[in-house]
Formats: structure tokens, C-alpha cells, sequence
């Protein structure tokens, strides 16, 4: 299924590319051993994960030497596709489920990605401060913003003010509230026309 982040990433370099295509390899057999996706979605990896997770590359572009730490990575997502997409970036993958952090570890030594730490722990324990922090449906937004507040840095290198990127999904009104004023929330089906992204959403926040 490599073809469909062909389909809206074309400009892939082929580096790139083979990682994109190691990882559709290397997630399965791993959750054979490991479960850090349902066994029922293992079939949907490249859309419903991979490219899911490439869609903070359509919102934001980010610039070389933007630091990013993703929030619950669980086994590497959004984490490893973006580190794979934004080579001159570097990325802190945190989780407090090791077995997880195992995984994607292991995922990104086995695809030579150089530019991945990983944390097994609470972000609340983490002193370092980034550009960005990124999630995928880890906790209520506010709660999210709350935790992570501490981490981001107020110098801005990228075009949009530093903050926070989640991965939504379903009616957001009530759980953005009082966070609104400063928030942009885009539906992912402006980026890509597959059914799976019609109730999904990507929510912005400036911090």
C-alpha cells in the first residue's frame, strides 16, 4: 500500500520511500508479537495509521531544526512517519507502556532513522522544551495542553507560533471550549479523499 502515500506525498526522495515501505513490513510482524495496534486494523496500517499520521505534514511544514515531541507515541505514531518525512527535524517519542516503546525503538534502528529519541515515562517528568508537541487522540485537549505547557518553547522558528498538534476525531466544540480563541481545527478530508478521514479532524493550538 505504498502507493497511497505516493498518491499525496510524491516528492518522497527514495530513502524516504524504502523506510515507508520497511515500516508496512516491520508494524505487522512485530504486532504479531506485540500488540500496538488492534488486530483488526493491522490491515489498514498505511491508511488508517501511516498516512493518518501524515497529516501534520499537509497542516504544517515544518522548518529544519524544529524540535518535536509526540505525546502517548504508543508503538511510533505520528512520531515515525514524521521523523521519516522531516529528515532535518528531530523528534522525542514519549510513552509510559515500555513494551511500546520497545517496538517503535526497535522500528526506527531497523529503518536507520537517526533523528528519534525515545522517553519511557510521564511527560510530566520531562524538563525539555520543544518547538512542537503532537498527539494522536491521547487525552481531552485542555487536559493535553495543560500537561505539556511547560515543554514548549516561546522562540518560534516556523511560520506558525509554536503549540500543540493533535489528531482528533468526531465533534470537537465541546472539548476545545474555552481554548477556541487561540485553536484551529481542520478536517482531514481536505487533505486526502479516502472515506476513513471524513469524521477525522486536526486540531491546532498555540501555546
Amino acid at each position: 500500500m505504498i502507493e497511497i502515500i505516493d498518491k499525496y506525498f510524491p516528492q518522497l526522495s527514495p530513502t524516504q520511500r524504502n523506510q515507508f515501505v520497511r515500516i508496512g513490513e516491520l508494524y505487522p510482524e512485530w504486532n504479531a508479537k506485540i500488540n500496538v495496534i488492534s488486530r483488526k486494523d493491522i490491515d489498514n496500517l498505511f491508511v488508517h495509521h501511516i498516512l493518518h499520521s501524515l497529516a501534520i505534514a499537509k497542516f504544517i511544514d515544518f522548518k529544519p531544526s524544529t524540535q518535536i515531541i509526540d505525546v502517548g507515541t504508543g508503538g511510533g505514531f505520528p512520531g515515525i512517519p514524521l521523523a521519516i518525512m522531516f529528515p532535518q527535524c528531530s523528534f522525542m517519542l514519549a510513552d509510559r507502556t515500555g513494551k511500546k516503546i520497545t517496538v517503535a525503538r526497535s522500528i526506527a534502528e531497523e529503518i536507520g532513522l537517526t533523528n528519534v529519541e525515545f522517553f519511557h515515562g510521564d511527560v510530566a517528568e520531562i524538563k525539555h522544551r520543544y518547538d512542537f508537541a503532537v498527539s494522536r487522540a491521547v487525552m481531552e485537549t485542555a487536559a493535553l495542553v495543560k500537561l505539556i505547557k511547560k515543554n514548549i518553547k516561546s522562540e518560534c522558528i516556523n511560520a506558525l507560533p509554536n503549540g500543540l498538534i493533535c489528531l482528533k476525531g468526531g465533534e470537537l466544540d465541546a472539548e476545545i471550549g474555552s481554548l477556541k480563541s487561540r485553536a484551529i481545527v481542520d478536517n482531514l478530508s481536505t487533505y486526502f479523499n479516502e472515506d476513513f478521514f471524513e469524521t477525522k479532524r486536526i486540531v491546532y493550538i498555540q501555546i
